[in-house]
C-alpha cells in the first residue's frame, strides 16, 4: 500500500495522502497560531457580573423575580449568591454582547453609575478574554431605598 496518489491527469507527480496541515509549524511561530481558544458564555457572564458588582452604587443584579428566586436558592445552597444572576451574554468568535439587570442605590446618578458599569465591564471582559465587547445594555429594574430591609441577615423574621 502506498502513501501517495497520482493526479487524475495520469502524470507521475504524487502527493501525500492524509490531512493537510495549515499554518506555520515549528518553534519560530507564535503560540497564537497553534490552536484555537473558545470561551464559554458562563465565563463572560461571571466576569461581567463581578465587574458590575464592584461599581459603587450597584446594590444587586437581577430582576425582581430573579432576585427572589435567587435568594431562596442561595439559602438552600449555603448562602453563596450566583455571580452571573442578572447577566446575559452572547459570545461569538471575536465579540461579545452583554445585557445586565441591576438595582441601584437611591440618591445616586443612574447615568453615572451606568457609565461606570459599562467602563468596568468592557475593561474586565476585554482584558481577561480578548473578546471585543460590542455593547453593554443596562436595565435598571429597581432602586434600593435606605429603609428597605434586605433579607434578614441575622435570620430573624418579623414575628417571634
Amino acid at each position: 500500500m502506498s502513501d501517495t496518489t497520482s493526479p487524475a491527469s495520469g502524470g507521475s507527480e504524487s502527493r501525500p495522502v492524509g490531512k493537510t496541515l495549515t499554518g506555520q509549524p515549528g518553534p519560530g511561530t507564535t503560540p497564537g497560531t497553534r490552536g484555537r481558544t473558545t470561551i464559554a458564555d458562563g465565563v463572560v457572564e461571571k466576569i461581567a457580573g463581578m465587574a458590575t458588582r464592584e461599581v459603587p452604587g450597584i446594590h444587586s443584579l437581577g430582576s425582581g423575580v430573579a432576585r427572589t428566586l435567587g435568594a431562596v436558592t442561595d439559602k438552600v445552597s449555603g448562602g453563596r449568591p450566583s455571580v452571573a444572576r442578572g447577566v446575559k451574554v452572547e459570545v461569538g468568535e471575536r465579540q461579545a454582547a452583554i445585557d445586565l439587570d441591576v438595582v441601584v442605590e437611591y440618591g445616586l446618578s443612574i447615568v453615572d453609575i451606568a457609565a461606570d458599569v459599562r467602563t468596568g465591564v468592557i475593561t474586565a471582559v476585554e482584558g481577561m478574554t480578548g473578546l471585543e465587547v460590542v455593547e453593554v445594555n443596562i436595565a435598571v429594574d429597581d432602586v434600593h431605598l435606605p429603609d428597605d430591609e434586605d433579607d434578614d441577615e441575622d435570620g430573624e423574621g418579623r414575628v417571634q
